[in-house]
């Protein structure tokens, strides 16, 4: 064998192995607001590293209070070697729109968004102009997200330092004060072991007659079956 074809099947080998050895990265789609703002959805789904298993996550969240719909969220994990993704897909859509039907959501604006592969962007720190709207006509919406150390779950032990998250949403004019979002008590077990977070992304609605919406998409970097994996999850509020 050549040198070079040697050099190419080294190459070719080193690539499998990374290959093989990496987690997976969820897609995400935003599936939008309810007319009167009071919902957020959004899927994740993939294929999981290790296993192969298709599976489709969906989220359906209260934006005045932040927290998840009864019944939700929808988790659907193929356990079948080459079972499609959009079959898990499916399924979730089917259980999610028992809550509420995907054409009575309307999507917003996506304001912000950075990918898990974005190397130039701060990933603890995303500043929109929530509408595209030129010149602005509203105020600069500004989050910084803190990574808090809040000791090590059992579900964690020996996985390496699992921390929690803390949301701030900073003051961009005169006579506003700084606010916390959200911030973490605990580490929830459905995060799994997470090593660390990065903002995602910025959705934003404005219904007509009520306060306008935001969703804050968080990136989870947490320990996978063959590598770090990313899921994600959303803050929600008013503004």
């Amino acid at each position: 064998m050549s040198i070079l074809r040697l050099v190419a099947a080294a190459a070719a080998f080193a690539l499998s192995l990374s290959t093989a050895r990496a987690g997976d990265v969820a897609e995400v789609e935003i599936l939008g607001f309810s007319a009167d703002g009071g919902i957020f959805a959004f899927e994740e789904y993939g294929v999981q590293d290790g296993s192969g298993f298709a599976y489709a996550n969906r989220f359906y969240i209260d934006t005045q209070s932040d927290s998840f719909l009864p019944g939700t969220p929808v988790r659907v994990m193929i356990e079948e070697e080459l079972a499609p993704v959009e079959a898990a897909r499916e399924e979730a859509k089917t259980q999610g729109e028992t809550v509420i039907s995907d054409a009575a959501l309307k999507r917003g604006f996506t304001a912000g968004w950075n990918a898990v592969t974005e190397l130039s962007a701060d990933p603890h720190r995303m500043a929109v102009n929530p509408r595209p709207v030129m010149p602005p006509i509203d105020d600069v919406l500004e989050f910084r997200l803190e990574e808090i150390d809040l000791g090590q779950p059992a579900q964690c032990e020996g996985m390496g330092r699992a921390v929690g998250l803390r949301l701030l949403k900073i003051a961009t004019t005169a006579g506003e004060t700084t606010q916390t979002v959200h911030e973490d008590s605990q580490i929830p077990a459905s995060r799994g072991c997470p090593l660390g977070y990065r903002l995602a992304g910025v959705q934003t609605f404005h219904p007509q007659g009520g306060p306008a919406v935001f969703a804050v998409l968080i990136a989870i970097r947490r320990v996978g079956f063959e590598g770090p994996d990313h899921r994600f999850i959303a803050v929600t509020g008013q503004f």
